[in-house]
């Protein structure tokens, strides 16, 4: 019942269940695993972005649409879109992941991402796996800002004070905690002339001062850059992040 649910998500439908099971399939959990099908849907994926941004977005210029792109094929979105789909509810591991918590590891749910449209070319065709991938992706960039997607937090942010002839935001550490497998960072981004600060947690440094950016970002969108600004209240935000992103704490 659980892969038909997949499926329906999908809005496709294998007509061979074997290349849906191997597409699930860790190789933690045997020798019949995914890793072959991850490398065909890696290729396909960035061919159907591709195509699909090229017939979308007719103003940008190469530079963009290759940075487009990168935002939408990178780990953590696909980790985001196997979530929508409930990938954690269904991937198969071996003994060993499962304890540690892999069904929750973006690098693993990604690559099953990726697993599951060679799976679907395979099962069809490649038009059939561009529907797919189409189908998962439009929502992505329906409301996209696309002069801003695909840079991260922190070069937003440095560009966006540098656009008000501000000086850069400040990076603190201000705790490290957890053993060194398995780490925590308490980062705070500040901007002091603007009394503007948040606090994040991540698995990496550079994790936490990422999120911390982000929340600055928000509070920097919600005031008018005047004089004014410099004698308000010192805004601080915390969030914390239970799930980092895998790519940036290696």
């Amino acid at each position: 019942m659980k892969y038909q649910k997949l499926q329906a998500r999908l809005s496709y439908q294998f007509n061979n269940k074997e290349l849906l099971m191997r597409a699930l399939t860790h190789r933690s959990y045997g020798i019949n695993h995914n890793e072959r099908l991850e490398f065909l849907g890696d290729s396909i994926l960035n061919f159907s972005v591709a195509a699909l941004l090229f017939s979308l977005l007719h103003n940008q210029d190469e530079g963009d649409l290759s940075r487009i792109r990168s935002s939408l094929v990178n780990q953590q979105t696909l980790a985001d879109l196997a979530i929508k789909l409930q990938l954690p509810d269904v991937v198969l591991l071996g003994e060993g992941e499962l304890k540690s918590g892999g069904f929750r590891r973006p690098s693993i749910l990604a690559d099953t991402m990726e697993a599951i449209f060679g799976a679907i070319y395979l099962d069809s065709n490649i038009e059939q796996a561009q529907n797919v991938i189409e189908h998962l992706y439009r929502p992505l960039l329906k409301d996209a800002d696309f002069s801003t997607l695909g840079k991260d937090a922190k070069t937003l942010l440095q560009e966006m004070l540098q656009a008000r002839k501000l000086p850069l935001p400040t990076y603190t550490v201000l705790a490290t905690t957890g053993a060194a497998h398995d780490q925590q960072f308490e980062v705070e981004c500040s901007v002091p002339m603007l009394n503007l600060a948040a606090t994040a947690l991540g698995a990496s440094r550079r994790s936490a001062e990422q999120a911390a950016a982000k929340i600055v970002i928000e509070q920097l969108k919600q005031i008018a850059p005047t004089r004014k600004l410099m004698k308000s209240k010192r805004i601080v935000t915390q969030l914390t992040l239970p799930v980092a992103v895998e790519q940036e704490s290696k």
